[in-house]
């Protein structure tokens, strides 16, 4: 079944293509609930809801964009919502010097189970603002209006968050991470 087919079939409540929908974009999106939310039932939990939510607002995607993009995007939302009624948003500091870059690169050579492992580790607010600007692409603006934070409280968590995973990595040895690395450097 093509995408516009499954698409039109679950606007109708066609069972069948609500369990393909389910299928097909299920594993995927329990990697982006893992990334935000760290026990796995926690996670299975804010899937589920996030696919119903797709299902139940079908109707609303208008073929503009990528409808993987739609589901990942209600699927964020459903994580940071999750974040929100447990409270689980304590942000460390505020940094007033954030005009450093901000570019990632060293996570391109990890493996998306050691960047699980590791993103796990960082407390919530650092994870979560390094998944929503890293990972999800946003801007800290969007960032800073999503989660009702400044735009400074945003770059500082990606800062911070950077500079713990990059103590993380040091302390593993892990390969292509030097010791002598500075704050400014690549993570």
């Amino acid at each position: 079944m093509t995408e516009k087919e499954l698409i039109e079939a679950c606007r109708n409540q066609d069972r069948k293509a609500q369990k393909l929908l389910f299928d097909r974009y299920s594993p995927k999106m329990f990697g982006v609930c893992k990334r935000y939310v760290k026990q796995k039932e926690d996670a299975e939990d804010v899937l589920v809801d996030g696919l119903f939510k797709v299902l139940k607002n079908i109707n609303q995607f208008n073929g503009a964009g990528s409808f993987e993009g739609w589901i990942r995007r209600i699927v964020v939302n459903e994580s940071l919502m999750f974040l929100r009624k447990s409270n689980n948003f304590k942000f460390k500091v505020e940094i007033s010097e954030t005009d450093r870059a901000t570019h990632v690169s060293a996570e391109d050579d990890l493996i998306a189970r050691d960047i699980l492992l590791l993103l796990n580790q960082l407390p919530t607010g650092y994870r979560t603002v390094f998944n929503l600007y890293v990972l999800e692409g946003y801007k800290h603006r969007e960032i800073a209006e999503l989660l009702g934070i400044s735009i400074n409280t945003s770059k500082s968590q990606l800062i911070l968050a950077k500079k713990r995973l990059r103590e993380l990595l040091q302390a593993s040895n892990y390969p292509g991470v030097s010791s002598a690395a500075g704050a400014g450097d690549e993570f």
